[in-house]
């Protein structure tokens, strides 16, 4: 399919994906895996360390709102489950591509 016939598309209302490589020279964005994975690590972390903060806040009473203190603990854990997948996932491949004979 030649740009011109993907230009026609875009024009009859059908959505493309965005494109990967907008915005590549923003520092706000990482543009490498490595760059990619710590921003998702630092968000990891920070939400565990939220969690802990409200769950301390609530044993000591200074929190009052137990459904905002619950929801945060249980995001957390889901974001852990979520990394701790991704991570056997990789290892995964990891030792696919290593037994794989050239």
């Amino acid at each position: 399919m030649q740009i011109g016939a993907i230009t026609k598309l875009a024009g009859s209302g059908i959505v493309l994906p965005p494109n990967p490589n907008a915005g590549a020279g923003s520092a706000a964005s990482p543009t490498s895996f490595s760059g990619q994975l710590m921003q998702q690590v630092s968000k990891l972390n920070d939400l565990q360390l939220s969690a802990q903060d409200q769950s301390q806040a609530l044993a000591t009473g200074q929190a009052t709102d137990v459904s905002a203190v619950v929801t945060a603990v249980e995001q957390a854990s889901l974001a852990m489950q979520l990394a701790v997948q991704v991570r056997n996932k990789a290892t995964d491949a990891y030792q696919e591509i290593m037994r794989m004979q050239i």
